[in-house]
C-alpha cells in the first residue's frame, strides 16, 4: 500500500518533496457534450518553497490541484509525489488510501474555509486526527502549536461565527498542517479576504514553506499574489503554456509575463 498508518504525527520531509504530472487529462460532461479540463498535462515542480499556478478561467488550473489532492480521479496520464517518505502514484490509490493520502501526505485549503460551525477552532484543526484515532493529549498539544504559531492562541475556544474571514482561513490551514504534510495545496485561499487579509496571508503561506522546507503549491489568478512565489506555472487551455522564476518581479511585471505565455500556444519554459 502506498499509504501506511505511520503511527507518527510527523511526515518524513528529510528530502524536499517532487510532484511529477505525465500526461494528464480529465473530461467533464456539460449537458450534451464533454469538456476537456486537461489535455495532456505534463508538470514539474521541485523542491520546496511558495508556487504558483496561474491561468485564466478554464485553463484547468483548479482541477489540477483536486486531482494532485486526490479530490478527482484523471481519466488519463499520471500524478507521482516523491518525499522522504517514498514514492506514491496518486492515480493507483483506492479509496482508502486516498482517504489517508489526503490526510497525511497533502494538506488542503479551499477558498471557502470548510470549517464546521459546531466546532471550536482548536476543535476544527484537531478533527482529522480524531478520525484518525490519534492520542487525544498529542492532537491538542499539536493544535495549540499551531494555533500559536499561526497568531490564534487567543481563538483557540471560538467558533468560526466568532471569527474573521482571515482568522477562519489561519484555523483551516493550521488544520491542513496537523500532520506536516509535505506539500500544502491552496485553491484561491484568499478569494474571500479583503486586500489587506490576502497580503497578511500571502506572508504566512511563504514563512511556512520556508520555516517547514515543505511545498506549498497555490492555484491563483492573482498577479500579486503569485509575485511571493518562487516560481509560477501558467496553464492555457489543459496544457501547460509555460513556467518562470518570480526572481523580484512586481505584481504588474509578473502579471505581463503570465499573460504573455497564456498567448503562446504549446509549451514553453522562460525559467
Amino acid at each position: 500500500m502506498p499509504v501506511t498508518d505511520t503511527g507518527t504525527l510527523q511526515a518524513d520531509t528529510a528530502t524536499f518533496p517532487e510532484i511529477r504530472v505525465r500526461g494528464l487529462v480529465k473530461r467533464y460532461r456539460i449537458g450534451g457534450r464533454h469538456v476537456e479540463a486537461l489535455r495532456g498535462l505534463d508538470l514539474d515542480v521541485d523542491g520546496s518553497g511558495f508556487v504558483a499556478v496561474m491561468g485564466a478561467s478554464g485553463s484547468g488550473k483548479s482541477t489540477l490541484l483536486h486531482l494532485l489532492a486526490g479530490l478527482d480521479r484523471p481519466d488519463a496520464g499520471t500524478i507521482a509525489l516523491k518525499t522522504g517518505a517514498g514514492g506514491i502514484s496518486v492515480e493507483k490509490l483506492t479509496e482508502r488510501e486516498l482517504t489517508l493520502y489526503r490526510r497525511r501526505s497533502v494538506g488542503v485549503v479551499f477558498q471557502q474555509f470548510n470549517l464546521l460551525p459546531t466546532l471550536t477552532a482548536l476543535e476544527n484543526i484537531v478533527l482529522p486526527g480524531v478520525l484518525d484515532g490519534r492520542p487525544r493529549d498529542e492532537l491538542l498539544a499539536r493544535g495549540q502549536a499551531l494555533l500559536s504559531e499561526l497568531g490564534l492562541v487567543d481563538r483557540a475556544d471560538h467558533r468560526p461565527d466568532a471569527m474573521s474571514g482571515g482568522e477562519q482561513q489561519r484555523v483551516a490551514i493550521a488544520r491542513a498542517l496537523l500532520f506536516e504534510p509535505p506539500v500544502l495545496l491552496a485553491d484561491e485561499p484568499t478569494g474571500n479576504l479583503d486586500s489587506n487579509t490576502s497580503e497578511r496571508l500571502w506572508d504566512m503561506l511563504e514563512r511556512v514553506a520556508a520555516a517547514r522546507s515543505i511545498l506549498v503549491l497555490m492555484v491563483t489568478h492573482e498577479p500579486v499574489a503569485a509575485a511571493h512565489c518562487r516560481t509560477v506555472h501558467v496553464l492555457r487551455d489543459g496544457q501547460l503554456a509555460g513556467s518562470f522564476d518570480v526572481d523580484g518581479c512586481t505584481a504588474s511585471e509578473l502579471a505581463l509575463r503570465a499573460a504573455e505565455l497564456a498567448r503562446v500556444d504549446g509549451r514553453r519554459s522562460t525559467r
